[in-house]
């Protein structure tokens, strides 16, 4: 049997998951070329190198009756959705910002949007926290990496999906079937996951919580799990509310290889192995700095055409039983 590879995604809107699987599996062989593994291209292409799936998860933040773009928002949920927000954006903007080679321009633009995010004197007003999450989104979009093609395109747009890591964590959303959110979503990566053979996972932004829950109630092998552009480190809007506590790595984990770039404005607090605690066989996060060409540097696809992340995990499919 061919080992498998799961591919779980972040936020964005609704995507067309085989075209992201092309794309993905495309992005790792041009990343395994520059590594050395040219052998390696058309078995991850053709689909005979692995049993590759791509977790999709993106239709169910737009399902009837969700929160979001073309649906009615319940009013349940809505202001702490916006608070967590705002302190992901803020604990992004401080982490940014403690660059000691960050360009004066960039700087100013995030001093005036943390600004508009925390206001002097906790004045609030009508619409907020929403109202400040909008105006500091629409001043953060003024930097070229965020209005560039590619990047998220409006303030609102952008709330949007940055509200979709807020939904997830906040576990307080049912679904038709009365199921939350959260649950349903790590159904879905569950059900791609090999409960016999070894599975390889790749996680992208908010995936990256998703699979790590996921994994937590897990059975099977995975000798690899490679973390890309990851909001885990999010010390007020993201860490504690990440399940189980404290966070650790998933028992059956046998290398966690997590990666990040300089501009990411995602990842915040991006050395996971500094608060994520070891399974039992002493396996934690190793957290590596990558650099990507272009202003706008989130996307998985820039990530795993790295030879840094490519690599390596050619390496753990070629060496997985049954390869």
């Amino acid at each position: 049997m061919k080992p498998r590879l799961v591919f779980v995604h972040g936020i964005g809107g609704p995507r067309d998951a085989e075209a992201e699987l092309r794309e993905w599996l495309e992005a790792v062989a041009h990343g395994a070329r520059a590594a050395g593994h040219s052998r390696s291209l058309s078995g991850l292409t053709g689909g005979w190198a692995a049993d590759a799936r791509f977790a999709y998860y993106g239709d169910l933040f737009h399902t009837a009756g969700a929160q979001g773009t073309g649906a009615a928002a319940p009013v349940a949920g809505v202001r702490d959705d916006e608070e967590l927000v705002a302190g992901l954006l803020v604990e992004a903007i401080d982490e940014r910002l403690a660059d000691p080679a960050l360009d004066e321009g960039e700087a100013r633009v995030l001093r005036h949007a943390r600004a508009q995010l925390v206001p002097p004197g906790g004045a609030q007003g009508v619409g907020a926290p929403g109202r400040h999450v909008a105006n500091a989104l629409t001043t953060l979009l003024s930097l070229p990496g965020l209005r560039s093609v590619g990047g998220w395109l409006s303030a609102r747009v952008t709330a949007g999906m940055l509200g979709q890591v807020a939904r997830y964590l906040n576990r307080a959303e049912p679904c038709g079937d009365g199921v939350p959110l959260d649950a349903r979503i790590r159904g879905r990566v569950a059900g791609c996951l090999d409960g016999d053979g070894p599975t390889v996972v790749v996680a992208h932004s908010l995936g990256t919580v998703v699979a790590l829950e996921t994994l937590h109630a897990h059975r099977g092998e995975v000798p690899l799990l490679i973390t890309l552009g990851s909001p885990l480190g999010t010390r007020t809007a993201v860490l504690p509310r990440v399940r189980p506590q404290p966070v650790s790595a998933p028992a059956c984990v046998g290398r966690w290889l997590n990666f990040w770039d300089r501009d990411d404005l995602v990842a915040a607090r991006p050395r996971l192995e500094e608060f994520v605690r070891p399974n039992a066989s002493s396996v934690r996060p190793v957290s590596s700095r990558v650099d990507s060409d272009g202003a706008w540097v989130h996307p998985a696809a820039k990530y795993l055409a790295q030879a840094a992340v490519a690599g390596p995990l050619v390496e753990a499919l070629t060496a997985a039983p049954g390869s």
